[in-house]
């Protein structure tokens, strides 16, 4: 329900790959900034000058790599749903002809200026009949089955102790804004976003048929009972540990710490009959939560929900409320000059109801079989690589050893997309309702998660859409899953050389690879098994090395006062580290085998070009409104430290472009980290 948060990456268009054409000239040597020396600056020496050439577009809040692509792919995914919103002979039922209905219901203003609020009258109209604390949680309950997902998280996902099994998880949730510290902190930024937060509660209650006195007055209610659910939810960076996302419970036991909500009901609205244990993964937030049902003013209760049963839905309502929604989410709180052009609006909805869908035919134009065979060779030396490095690690002991080798010997790489696509037959898509679509395909998807409870894990599953421009671990799989959308440039490029390829997709590769040794995927076995496989000694030495880690990130001035957070994005700056690492050795292994490669192009070695492509996948202009919400909610540090980072505690770097003790590239000894 919280609608600030947004991913981090998007989609893109995928090229086809080969194995040959390493005489083409993909890296550009103009691009690069020789007034800014590498050793001193590397991401100004890179991309000084693409950052002054492309500032963020009016319609963005940030703008680099992932965005340059996203907006290639959006145009070939545009052609797709044009092509089947004007096909009348699409055969009913089919993903071609539910797509191109679902993209022309979004396209079609009249229809929804027409509609208005028609098709959240009957929700509006259950929530004003609420009585009763067990009239709310029996709202609740039933909001749930339909995909309505307002005061907690709720899914279904591999048991942290037995990865073979679904089990449901509960999870705190139910806040507006981006997290916590937006409600609690005393910041000058933070009491400004609290403020525009309540006048834009009170905006949305008012355009949904509140009094304007009254939406005032409930917009305070709401905000204060908020607040509250935020004082009793775990931060971000808490959030990261697994001990805070598991605490399987019996039913009998989870109905103890909330009595005014009975899970027992719960469970069979979603169809989830003879459900005994489950994960209420943060029983502080559900105490709380509980509270608040048995003492927070029913009247409080139906304000918070119609709130946010209208602001969850607005960017699909009238243009009045898709202006109130951009103008506090993106505007206010990001920065974001300009709304985004309708049809990216539409075909970004279109993807988060039929993404799968819309990826089967985005993979059969876009993406040959045969491109599989070349990722599978860089995902072959990767691996190679990675193992030579946990062999050789002198600060691990035999025994753990053992264990981290297991683990790598049972990583299951995915490429591309699926080897088999999701069944769509049981949703109804309308041509002349898009807010009904979107509340059909959240309903359709939420009932698909909840048959998955309580069965065995579909390994063959993807949490990615094959036009994903990302890669990702998952723990409970132990795989590496690597969308068809990310093999191009400049990640991966048929034309270029093993050096651009290696430090692209090949750092890519070994980075999710690094995920399953972070400081949490290393808490989970070979068979993705929550479960320490580490002895205390070991353990204790990686804990060193990755506190410095932190403190390397949390010196990163992001702007004015803001630092990067160097616990919360300890993940995934543990994966760059050892995933260039591991990628620039793979490189060596490459280029013993087509030693023509070590050849100088343009006056750059081989090592040179690996670092500056790593450099260039991570060029981003951000907006400082974005950049501060990034700061407190994403794992991921931003681009130019991503980029500066990894290559600051590798000899490696510094010997490629001659750079001596000193360089602010180089990090002096006694802070230089090496893990994997």
């Amino acid at each position: 329900m919280n609608r600030t948060n947004r991913p981090l990456l998007a989609s893109a268009i995928a090229l086809a790959c080969a194995t040959t054409g390493l005489h083409a000239k993909p890296l550009d040597t103009a691009t690069l900034e020789p007034s800014i020396a590498a050793c001193t600056d590397f991401y100004g020496h890179v991309n000084a000058k693409w950052a002054a050439a492309n500032p963020v577009p009016a319609e963005y809040t940030r703008w680099g790599t992932f965005n340059e692509l996203r907006d290639e792919s959006l145009e070939v995914q545009h052609g797709i749903v044009q092509k089947l919103a004007a096909d009348a002979k699409a055969k009913a039922g089919s993903i071609e002809r539910k797509l191109g209905d679902f993209y022309a219901s979004g396209m079609d203003d009249t229809a929804i200026e027409k509609a208005g609020l028609d098709a959240l009258k009957p929700e509006l109209a259950a929530i004003a009949k609420l009585k009763s604390p067990a009239d709310v949680a029996g709202y609740v309950t039933r909001a749930y089955a339909q995909g309505n997902m307002q005061l907690f998280r709720f899914s279904g996902r591999a048991d942290f102790k037995d990865s073979s099994t679904v089990i449901a998880y509960a999870n705190q949730g139910g806040l507006g804004l981006p997290e916590r510290g937006y409600y609690l902190e005393q910041k000058p930024d933070y009491e400004r976003i609290r403020k525009a937060y309540v006048e834009h509660i009170a905006n949305v209650l008012a355009m949904s048929g509140v009094a304007k006195d009254d939406a005032a007055r409930q917009a305070g209610w709401i905000m204060a009972l908020e607040t509250s659910l935020a004082e009793a939810s775990l931060p971000p960076i808490e959030m990261r540990d697994p001990k805070n996302q598991y605490n399987p419970v019996s039913v009998a036991d989870a109905d103890k710490v909330t009595p005014h909500f009975p899970w027992k009901t719960f469970f069979a609205a979603q169809g989830l009959e003879g459900i005994t244990t489950f994960s209420l993964s943060q029983p502080k937030f559900f105490a709380a939560m509980d509270e608040h049902l048995a003492k927070t003013p029913v009247e409080h209760w139906r304000a918070y929900l119609r709130f946010h049963v209208v602001d969850d839905l607005a960017p699909y309502l009238t243009d009045a409320f898709v202006q109130e929604n951009y103008a506090f989410y993106n505007r206010t709180l990001r920065g974001q000059k300009e709304i985004q052009t309708r049809w990216k609006r539409v075909l970004g909805t279109v993807n988060g109801g039929m993404g799968m869908a819309l990826g089967q035919l985005y993979v059969a134009q876009t993406f040959p079989p045969e491109s599989k065979a070349r990722a599978q060779e860089l995902v072959t030396d990767l691996g190679a690589a990675y193992k030579a490095r946990i062999e050789k690690l002198d600060w691990m002991g035999d025994e753990t050893k053992k264990k981290a080798l297991e683990k790598w010997a049972s990583f299951t790489p995915k490429i591309g997309y699926p080897d088999k696509w999701r069944d769509w037959s049981g949703l109804s898509i309308s041509r002349t309702s898009y807010v009904g679509n979107v509340m059909a395909s959240a309903k359709f998807e939420h009932a698909w998660r909840m048959a998955k409870i309580g069965k065995p894990v579909d390994r063959s599953e993807w949490g990615m859409t094959p036009q994903t421009v990302n890669a990702y671990y998952n723990a409970a799989q132990n795989e590496i899953v690597f969308p068809a959308a990310i093999l191009q440039p400049p990640f991966f490029d048929a034309k270029a050389d093993h050096a651009l390829n290696y430090g692209g997709i090949g750092a890519v590769i070994g980075h999710e690879m690094g995920h399953g040794y972070d400081d949490r995927g290393s808490q989970f076995d070979a068979k993705g098994n929550f479960s320490n496989w580490w002895t205390d000694e070991d353990r204790k030495a990686f804990t060193a090395r990755t506190d410095l880690l932190v403190k390397q990130f949390d010196d990163y001035i992001v702007l004015d006062d803001v630092h990067v957070k160097g616990k919360l994005t300890l993940g995934e700056n543990i994966a760059d580290l050892g995933g260039l690492a591991v990628a620039y050795d793979a490189l060596q292994l490459a280029l013993a085998r087509h030693p023509e490669g070590k050849a100088a192009i343009d006056g750059l070695s081989p090592e040179k070009r690996f670092f500056i492509n790593w450099a260039r996948v991570w060029r981003t202009n951000t907006l400082p409104e974005e950049s501060r919400v990034l700061a407190n909610t994403d794992s991921h540090a931003p681009g130019k430290f991503r980029a500066i980072g990894a290559p600051s505690n590798m000899p490696l770097f510094a010997e490629a472009f001659g750079c001596k003790a000193g360089d602010a590239m180089v990090r002096p000894a006694d802070v230089r980290v090496k893990i994997w």
